[in-house]
């Protein structure tokens, strides 16, 4: 009974280029499933189509899972023992498979050549190689088995077609789609093994390796959901009714305003990232960002996927990994399309950055204070990044608010000094440096409490006073609370710029 058996999902993508978001959102909804029925998730890389093979790109899958979290138990370079588990290793035990299918008379050879074919096509509106049509091809159905035998002996190229029998409902069980009725007469005999590499095509490969690694849920995304019928009518063929997987077609993911897949061009278009990490094309040299590389924390980006299709019911939005394995239910995922809203993965990472302490995005935020020739101490990035990161989403925008803590402005705003700076202000910026030079506390409490009681008794505007002050030791009007911007400069390097500030603007 398919409850009485382990659970085991796998995630199979195929290395012909970087991971799609899309491909994440498949891979953490089966590790989510794996993870809350106690199961197993198993990588595997469908390498089938060689002519597709794009180099690295195995190794780009791989670090991307590693960088979000998403831990496999077997697979390609997670050992296991129902390998191997990349399909071009694979050859001999598919040849198996597609012998007994011919033996049983479920499948059939078939030489037509690709010109053939585009012939037919042209000449037949709608042409599908299935019941109707197989008869007129060249096939072993239609050609003597002499010839059969003298067109592979001479070695002719030719293709093992699944034989598909019409007026047949296939029934698909779906987890979140129910019961998909389709009938076999408009399916095609799909191609399921070409000698001229002496590789199965998806189909083929796919129903073989899922037996055989026992694999009892089959979690993919929707596009895959026209190819089920044959793979139910595959697992009969075969005489493994008993052991067919369930299985889940997951809602596809829609540009962000909902009509049509989400493509590479949407980001580019909008601004927004479509692959995990950063990838650079090894042909074309192209290179696409990634959600590493732009700032994302991966705790952010498996929020975001994981309700893109799904959600618990409730108002509360952030969750851990740990969290979401807890809550996750696949029957619960939405038949319609997920419209993939950009901005709301920009406010899950926000929303991080408030949880994250000032210390982790300290460690993060360093290397660009390094970088620019300064070398502060870990305590005073660390003091900083707790007055801004409120402020921001990603923590490459650190710096550009918060330059001044570590560099004094050489310039001022013109738009702020306009504004702020008025024929008072340096009288008063000097009265006020007379005030701050004798405190033995340079504290932000003790500043505040010196510098209001002297507005208080010169009568002066607040709003005078700290707005001008701030243009001195800012450069604009911009940053945290003034006493706070002192504070963390000290006195001397607040008078200093104070000063200058005076002599530059008069």
């Amino acid at each position: 009974m398919m409850s009485e058996r382990r659970v085991r999902v796998r995630f199979a993508p195929s290395p012909t280029g970087p991971l799609h978001i899309g491909g994440v959102r498949t891979a953490l909804y089966n590790y989510l499933f794996a993870r809350q029925h106690g199961g197993d998730l198993v990588f595997r890389i469908e390498d089938t189509d060689s002519s597709r093979f794009v180099p690295g790109a195995e190794d780009y899958i791989l670090e991307s899972f590693k960088w979000l979290g998403i831990k496999f138990d077997e697979g390609v370079s997670f050992g296991g023992d129902r390998g191997p588990y990349r399909q071009s290793e694979r050859r001999d035990i598919y040849g198996k498979y597609v012998r007994q299918l011919l033996d049983a008379g479920k499948a059939y050879i078939a030489f037509d050549t690709p010109e053939e074919l585009e012939a037919r096509r042209k000449a037949t509106p709608n042409f599908q190689y299935d019941a109707r049509t197989r008869m007129t091809m060249r096939n072993s159905l239609t050609l003597g088995s002499g010839e059969v035998e003298r067109l592979m002996a001479e070695g002719r190229q030719y293709v093992v077609r699944f034989k598909v029998e019409p007026g047949e409902a296939v029934h698909v069980d779906d987890l979140i789609r129910g019961d998909v009725r389709i009938m076999s007469d408009i399916l095609d005999d799909k191609v399921l093994y070409k000698s001229a590499d002496r590789l199965p095509t998806y189909h083929l490969a796919n129903i073989v390796d899922d037996h055989l690694m026992e694999i009892t849920h089959v979690i993919r995304g929707e596009e895959w959901l026209p190819s089920a019928p044959l793979h139910v009518l595959l697992y009969r063929a075969f005489g493994w009714a008993g052991t067919m997987p369930r299985f889940a077609h997951l809602p596809l993911l829609l540009k962000p305003e909902g009509k049509g897949k989400l493509s590479k061009r949407d980001g580019d278009r909008l601004g927004f990232p479509v692959f995990p990490l950063e990838w650079r094309d090894p042909k074309t040299g192209e290179v696409s960002t990634g959600y590493r590389e732009a700032g994302y924390f991966p705790e952010a980006v498996i929020n975001f996927l994981a309700f893109l299709g799904w959600n618990p019911g409730t108002e509360r939005e952030l969750y851990s990994l740990g969290e979401l394995v807890q809550l996750f239910d696949i029957a619960k995922c939405s038949k319609a399309g997920a419209r993939f809203d950009y901005q709301k993965g920009m406010w899950f990472n926000h929303e991080y950055m408030l949880r994250k302490s000032p210390e982790e995005i300290a460690a993060l935020f360093a290397p660009e204070v390094k970088a620019r020739g300064i070398d502060a101490p870990t305590d005073r990035i660390v003091s900083v990044v707790a007055m801004m990161k409120d402020r921001v989403t990603f923590v490459r925008e650190l710096w550009p608010l918060c330059s001044f803590f570590f560099v004094a402005p050489v310039t001022y705003d013109e738009k702020t000094r306009k504004k702020r700076w008025k024929e008072c202000s340096a009288r008063q910026l000097a009265e006020l440096m007379e005030v701050l030079r004798p405190l033995g506390d340079f504290g932000a409490a003790a500043q505040e409490a010196a510098v209001e009681r002297w507005i208080a008794e010169k009568g002066y505007r607040p709003g005078d006073i700290m707005n001008a002050w701030r243009l001195t030791l800012v450069g604009e009007g911009k940053g945290p609370g003034m006493f706070d911007i002192s504070a963390f400069l000290g006195k001397e390097e607040t008078l200093r710029r104070m000063q200058r500030a005076i002599d530059v603007l008069g």
